[in-house]
C-alpha cells in the first residue's frame, strides 16, 4: 500500500544526467560531492559552517542531501575547497539550480502526507524498484477502478474530492514505468492478493488482466508467492529502491499507520536483499506466475 491512500501510513560532469532526475535524487548526488570536496582538502564541518554562517550541523543535512541548497552557500564552500575552475563551479551551481526545483508531485503537497515526498522524488530516480505486496496489487501496477476503490474503502460512489486527488496521484507516479530511460520493476505478491475481490468481480477481472498484459513488458517481472509458502520470507510489504548512480545509496521503504521508515544502512540493505533473494526462489517462475493470473482472471 502507498501513501497516496487515505489511512495509509507516509565528478561534476555527471550533475547532468538525466538519471537523478529528481530533485531529492539531486540533492543527494550534490551533497555527497560537496562531502568528497571537503573531506579532500580536511576541512571540519564546523568550519565549513562557518564559511556560510551556518553550523556543523547544516553542513551534514546538506551533505546528506536533506535541506535545499542555496546557491551563495554552495559558491562560499566551492571557494573555501579550492574549486577555482569556471566550467566546474557552473556545474556545481546548475546542479542547485535544478536541485531546487519542484518535482510535478509539489502540486499535491495538500494530499499526501510530508513523509511521502521524499519516497515519489526517489522513485522517480530508481533504476530498480523491488517490490513486495501481502494485501494488495502494487500502486504502480492497479488499474484507476482498483485504485478508487482502495481509496475510498470500497464506496467509489462516494469518493472526496481529496480522494480522487489521490486517485490521479497514483496515476501519475505510474507514468514512471512507461517513460523513456524507465526503472525495472520487480514486483512479488502473495497469491492471497489475487483472490481479495477489491472493488468486486469485475474491477479485479480487469485488474488482472491488467497485471497479465504488465508482465509481457521487458522492464515489469511479476511473481506470485503461493499460499503454501506465503509469509515465510518476509513479515511485512516493503519496497526496495536501488539507484544506478554510486552516490544515492540502495535505501527500503516501509509504511506504518503513521509514517514510514527509510533504511539505508548496509546491513539493514543486506538483511532485506536477502529477503528478496528468498522470495524470488519462494514465487512462482515469471511465467508460472502469468499463468496464475491468468486462471485467477479466468475463474472470475
Amino acid at each position: 500500500m502507498a501513501a497516496d491512500d487515505p489511512g495509509a501510513a507516509d565528478e561534476s560532469a555527471r550533475f547532468g544526467s538525466e538519471q537523478s532526475g529528481a530533485p531529492t535524487a539531486r540533492r543527494i548526488v550534490l551533497g555527497a560531492q560537496l562531502r568528497r570536496l571537503r573531506e579532500a582538502v580536511d576541512i571540519t564541518r564546523a568550519d565549513a559552517g562557518y564559511q556560510i554562517r551556518g553550523s556543523d550541523s547544516k553542513i551534514s543535512r546538506m551533505e546528506l542531501g536533506r535541506v535545499g541548497f542555496k546557491e551563495r552557500d554552495v559558491a562560499d564552500l566551492l571557494t573555501m575547497y579550492g574549486v577555482s575552475d569556471e566550467d566546474e563551479r557552473r556545474v556545481f551551481l546548475e546542479m542547485v539550480r535544478k536541485s531546487n526545483e519542484r518535482g510535478w508531485w509539489h502540486r499535491y503537497t495538500g494530499t499526501m502526507p510530508s513523509w511521502f515526498h521524499d519516497f515519489v522524488g526517489l522513485e522517480e530516480s530508481a533504476s530498480l524498484i523491488q517490490s513486495y505486496e501481502l494485501q494488495f496489487v502494487p500502486g504502480l501496477l492497479q488499474t484507476e477502478a482498483y485504485i478508487r476503490a482502495v481509496i475510498s474503502h470500497g464506496r467509489p460512489d462516494l469518493i472526496s474530492a481529496d480522494g480522487e486527488r489521490r486517485v490521479q496521484l497514483r496515476l501519475q507516479r505510474q507514468k514512471v514505468l512507461t517513460r523513456q530511460g524507465a526503472p525495472r520493476l520487480w514486483a512479488v505478491v502473495d497469491e492471497s492478493v489475487l483472490h481479495r475481490p477489491i472493488g468486486g468481480k469485475e474491477v479485479m477481472r480487469a485488474q488482472l488482466k491488467r497485471l497479465i498484459e504488465f508482465t509481457k513488458r521487458p522492464n515489469i517481472t511479476i511473481q506470485v508467492v503461493p499460499f503454501d509458502l506465503s509469509g515465510y520470507a518476509a513479515e511485512g510489504s516493503f519496497t526496495m529502491l536501488r539507484f544506478a548512480e554510486p552516490e544515492l545509496p540502495n535505501l527500503v521503504y516501509i509504511e506504518h499507520l503513521t509514517g514510514a521508515l527509510y533504511l539505508d544502512k548496509r546491513q539493514e540493505i543486506e538483511a532485506y536483499s536477502r529477503v528478496v533473494d528468498r522470495l524470488m526462489v519462494d514465487a512462482e517462475t515469471p511465467e508460472r506466475s502469468r499463468r496464475s493470473l491468468a486462471e485467477v482472471m479466468d475463474a472470475l
